[in-house]
């Protein structure tokens, strides 16, 4: 977690170049932007992979044994697939985005050598047989202990009337289900790496575009909604110590992933909504199913939340406001989400700075929040032994939130302005949200600063 934790500081950093830059206060060449961009996406998504991985893997580890060569395994790959993508980006120029839409790995127009996109997709495919590594040490234990993946999810609960007593605990449910979701993203988003590679190595070798934009708009969804559901484990397991009700697998959380499992993996179309040529079916799919995948999250998650507080007498410290933000700010996030997933809307807004407000939210007022929340749980029993939040911690979470929220707000007013996402130079009349975003910013990247201060503080005693 301490890489992690160092990482998205270093990664929110680099973000706040992007937004100073944009507001025209500072100067970055704009091939140096799309760098920076590029490091700064694939950088945040990897990293709150890499958390969620790890959260899960702890708490996992509870209820089956787990193969400690395998996880350092995944580290390994992982680490050599960052230093090809940091290699790719800033000594071979590579500024084609995380996304890597094909063919821009390949045709640069000169702003790259091949070689660098050939670097970046190795990198990626690193990282990907890493967690391919990852799930199936994690898939093996769950079905040699729950015996299938089945039993794990609790579909004997949800589908076959089963004792709610018999269902496995939420931990392992999330786990299974986040198993195969993920599993399929991942072996689709190696597919298409090893194509486009292929592809750029053998520029005959012929590529489907549709097809590959598909393929990698699957992957990307289903990994990055991966890590906030790996991460949401932490609030399975952490709250029930501060309310003192455990947190159970009841029929309808266990319908509730089970729903969350084909959501996830049916709702990426509403990515393509500007690509007329998609079949029709899949487009309006992708509309109606990102109406409902919020009501796995709101409806289930979010309320329980609210259910197992409400009474409680929760012991109030910085993990818990952490954990319980994570969840609100996951929850705020799909709003917007949900709101460009309507098509008459997203012709207009998906180009625009919205699109990056809404990630951002349940990114940074989420998933990061999580994994600084279960960081701050790890190292609670080394603090001072006063009861409750520290000033510095009320200092450090309400810089936070306030940071966090002014930063995102300003992405959603922007985009409802039709500013455009992705340019690495704006007009005069969009800069004062940039340089507005960027004080937000820099709150948010100081008191990161005393989270993961706080957590390498309390490591060491």
């Amino acid at each position: 977690m301490l890489i992690s934790g160092a990482v998205f500081a270093l990664m929110m950093v680099l973000g706040l170049l992007m937004r100073a830059a944009q507001g025209n206060l500072i100067e970055l060449d704009p091939a140096l932007f799309y760098q920076i961009l590029s490091a700064h996406g694939a950088g945040m998504v990897g990293t709150a992979g890499l958390s969620g991985a790890a959260i899960m893997w702890y708490f996992v580890g509870r209820y089956v044994p787990l193969s400690a060569k395998m996880y350092w395994a995944f580290i390994g790959l992982f680490l050599l697939g960052v230093v090809f993508i940091l290699v790719s980006i800033f000594i071979g120029g590579y500024g084609g985005a995380w996304t890597f839409l094909f063919p821009l790995p390949a045709m640069s127009g000169g702003a790259w050598e091949p070689w660098a996109g050939a670097l970046f997709i190795l990198g990626y495919t690193s990282i990907g047989i890493g967690f391919l590594l990852y799930y199936l040490a994690i898939g093996y234990s769950i079905i040699k202990q729950y015996g299938g993946l089945g039993r794990a999810m609790a579909w004997h609960v949800a589908f076959g009337g089963a004792d709610e007593e018999t269902a496995p605990p939420p931990a392992i449910v999330a786990a299974a289900a986040v198993t195969v979701f993920n599993t399929l993203g991942i072996v689709v988003g190696a597919a298409v790496l090893v194509a486009s590679l292929v592809n750029l190595l053998f520029p005959s070798f012929a590529v489907d575009a549709l097809l590959a934009k598909n393929m990698i708009f699957f992957f990307g969804h289903v990994f990055i909604n991966a890590t906030i559901y790996m991460a949401v484990i932490a609030v399975y397991e952490i709250i029930p110590e501060y309310t003192g009700r455990p947190w159970k697998t009841t029929r309808i959380f266990a319908l509730a992933w089970a729903s969350i499992l084909l959501f996830v993996m049916a709702v990426y179309p509403h990515h393509l909504l500007q690509d007329m040529v998609m079949p029709g079916w899949m487009l309006i799919m992708g509309q109606i199913v990102s109406y409902l995948s919020g009501l796995p999250l709101l409806a289930v998650t979010a309320f329980s939340l609210c259910t197992y507080l409400v009474g409680s007498k929760v012991r109030w410290d910085l993990a818990s406001a952490l954990l319980v933000l994570a969840i609100a700010g996951w929850s705020i996030g799909s709003v917007p989400a949900i709101i460009d997933g309507i098509i008459v809307i997203n012709k207009v807004m998906h180009n625009t700075q919205w699109v990056p407000g809404h990630f951002h939210i349940y990114l940074l007022l989420g998933e990061v929040a999580m994994s600084f929340g279960f960081m701050a749980w790890l190292v609670r029993a080394r603090e001072a032994s006063q009861e409750g939040m520290s000033g510095l911690d009320k200092l450090a979470f309400g810089s936070y939130v306030l940071g966090g929220a002014g930063f995102t707000v300003m992405f959603l007013i922007s985009g409802a302005m039709s500013i455009p996402r992705r340019w690495a130079v704006h007009l005069p009349e969009w800069t004062l949200q940039d340089q507005i975003a960027t004080v937000f910013g820099g709150v948010v990247v100081l008191s990161v600063v005393v989270l993961v201060l706080k957590y390498v503080g309390g490591l060491r005693r």
